[in-house]
């Protein structure tokens, strides 16, 4: 069998500690949002303003590497020297890591200019890194986190191709043996990274009982390997981000040692599903970065191109399709925000709340991109120049939406939830708590120890339900916020009694269509209480998310997606959102929740 491909470490760095030096910072900051802000502006700076050229990770450049189907080589330099790997790595381990809408938040400077170089340097790595951190023991942590810190690369193998999302069916084998250990024969398809990782995370059939304690995870050390027993298996062609290294492995039994174990044997689903919902969670809202640069550049287009002797923002179509993009972008992170906090907050009810992100968000967002295509026109098919990005970001966003939490696994995860949550959850739960959509709150660690398979609860659709007392009525735009919010309570009343309806295969991943149509309306309606929850917390504080006229459009954007047919906005409504989208534009600041300063 042919030799395994190496892979080289780097040297090792230390992230700063607060009051010490830190890579490219001067100082950690003390508290998580002052540590969260520096740390977006360092990634900012340190990526340089996209447009110019003269920047070696500016768009030019970085189309110029997907060409080429590569990643770019000097935006992982930029990478290695912010040592962003210290971000997939928990504060106890010597890294950053302290709260997933953080690493959201800092991962989108990156996923703005390229979603490939996002996931191909680092994003695999933390998808691999959160079984350990979920399941691990002490001394699996240190080898995950001194290997991150030193700068290498982690892949995670779930993949079978025969199999697809039903990974429980998978035949990749670890076979225990008498002496200890385990023997690896098998082959997994479509892993990123898997030539460039010094080590893999690997999902594998530990008993040939069918069942889902059959599988389990091991972390195992290329080094661990005899290079003769294993193989890098030939690099997939991609449409969307070419650069990413896409391949396999292939193992003709090779040893590896039992401290390669992750938790207990049999119990792979459940660090997994454990798992997934962190990485669910938390990759839609890190893309969000790429729709923002979307959106930027079909602005920046209209303002500068006349038809009919005014510029194509002055066209209503247009600049409709921007305000609606814009709002979009709004209630994609309100959803992000409100099941990244949730891990922190409401751990027994993530795993609804991050299927329905890793659904909703990439499907929103491509749809969103779709429609700015209508307004970039011809432009939209070209590769290069000052647009050529659009046509990148258009391919590389659909990426999120596949693999082994695609948008069916998704729904398939909800499901089976519907008919118990319509039971004993919905309209009879306490609403969440106001923490759960403050944007720059406190949140205590990470409980991955306290997440749960099935969710116990839902707070967030009790926030929608309560928010009809509680929201003001005062002004047009004020009742139009009250009126749709109703629309959407009565909505979940229908999503309840169809629930409980369901029979008992369509509580299942074998669930007929409607039930998967049902499970899509559940997701609308938590965007819809996110986007809530999110204006009664701004409510007040002078900033633009303290206006109802966001609020006004999301809700009535989410009603129309669930075919109701609402009455047209207060004019002052559009001309609101208008006015930011223009303002953000100008001032360089980002699309989503935070306003955040950019560097181009």
């Amino acid at each position: 069998m042919p030799t395994g491909t190496e892979a080289a470490g780097r040297p090792p760095q230390a992230p700063a500690q607060e009051g010490q030096e830190g890579h490219g910072e001067s100082a950690v900051p003390a508290g998580q949002e002052a540590r969260a802000a520096a740390r977006v502006a360092v990634l900012e700076e340190a990526l340089g303003d996209p447009a110019d050229e003269r920047n070696e990770v500016s768009y030019a450049h970085l189309l110029q590497a997907d060409e080429a189907g590569e990643l770019s080589e000097p935006g992982e330099r930029v990478l290695d020297e912010v040592m962003l790997n210290a971000d997939f790595v928990p504060r106890g381990q010597g890294g950053r890591l302290e709260r997933i809408d953080h690493l959201v938040r800092v991962l989108r400077p990156v996923f703005r200019r390229d979603v490939a170089l996002g996931l191909g340097y680092g994003v695999t790595s933390f998808m691999a890194a959160v079984n350990v951190w979920a399941a691990g023991d002490g001394e699996q942590r240190r080898r995950m986190a001194r290997l991150l810190l030193e700068g290498g690369k982690v892949s995670v193998a779930y993949h079978e191709l025969a199999h697809g999302n039903d990974f429980v069916r998978n035949e990749f084998a670890a076979q225990a043996e008498a002496g200890g250990g385990y023997r690896l024969k098998g082959s997994k398809q479509v892993v990123n990274n898997a030539g460039r990782a010094r080590a893999w995370v690997l999902f594998s059939r530990t008993d040939p009982a069918p069942g889902s304690r059959s599988h389990s995870v091991l972390f195992t050390g290329r080094d661990s390997c005899d290079p003769e027993r294993y193989r890098v298996l030939p690099r997939y062609d991609s449409v969307g981000v070419r650069g990413c290294h896409l391949s396999g492995l292939e193992f003709d039994d090779c040893h590896v040692p039992p401290s390669d174990l992750v938790g207990e044997a049999g119990k792979g689903v459940e660090v997994a599903l454990r798992a997934f919902q962190i990485t669910r969670t938390a990759m839609p809202g890190m893309a969000l970065g790429a729709a923002d640069t979307a959106l930027r550049t079909v602005v920046r287009f209209a303002a500068g191109r006349r038809l009919y002797r005014r510029t194509v923002l002055e066209i209503p179509h247009a600049r409709a399709a921007l305000a609606g993009a814009f709002t979009d972008l709004l209630v994609c992170d309100s959803l992000s925000l409100a099941a990244s906090r949730a891990v922190h907050l409401l751990p027994a009810e993530t795993s609804v709340y991050a299927a329905a992100v890793k659904y909703l968000v990439p499907r929103m967002l491509s749809e969103t991109m779709n429609e700015l295509a209508v307004v970039l026109g011809a432009r939209y098919y070209v590769r290069e120049g000052e647009f050529g990005i659009f046509q990148k970001h258009i391919r590389d966003l659909p990426v999120l939406s596949l693999g082994h939490a695609g948008s069916a696994a998704c729904q398939a995860t909800i499901i089976p939830q519907l008919s118990r949550l319509a039971r004993r959850s919905w309209f009879t739960s306490p609403p969440a708590p106001p923490e759960l959509f403050a944007l720059r709150g406190d949140l205590p660690g990470i409980p991955f120890d306290r997440l749960t398979l099935t969710a116990g609860g839902d707070s967030l659709s009790a926030t929608l339900v309560a928010a009809v007392d509680e929201l003001p009525a005062g002004t047009p735009l004020e009742q139009a916020v009250r009126d749709l919010a109703l629309g959407m309570v009565g909505e979940l009343r229908q999503v309840q009694e169809r629930s409980r309806a369901l029979s008992a295969t369509d509580r299942t991943a074998l669930a007929r269509p409607a039930a998967f149509a049902l499970a899509e309306r559940y997701t609308v309606l938590l965007a819809a209480a996110s986007a809530i929850g999110v204006w009664q917390q701004a409510r007040g504080d002078g900033t633009f998310l303290s206006d109802p006229a966001w609020l006004a459009a999301a809700l009535h954007r989410l009603a129309r997606r669930l075919g109701q047919r609402p009455p047209e906005l207060p004019p002052q409504c559009g001309e609101r959102v208008d006015r930011e989208v223009l303002r953000r534009f100008e001032q360089q600041r980002s699309y989503d929740l935070y306003d955040t300063p950019l560097a181009g």
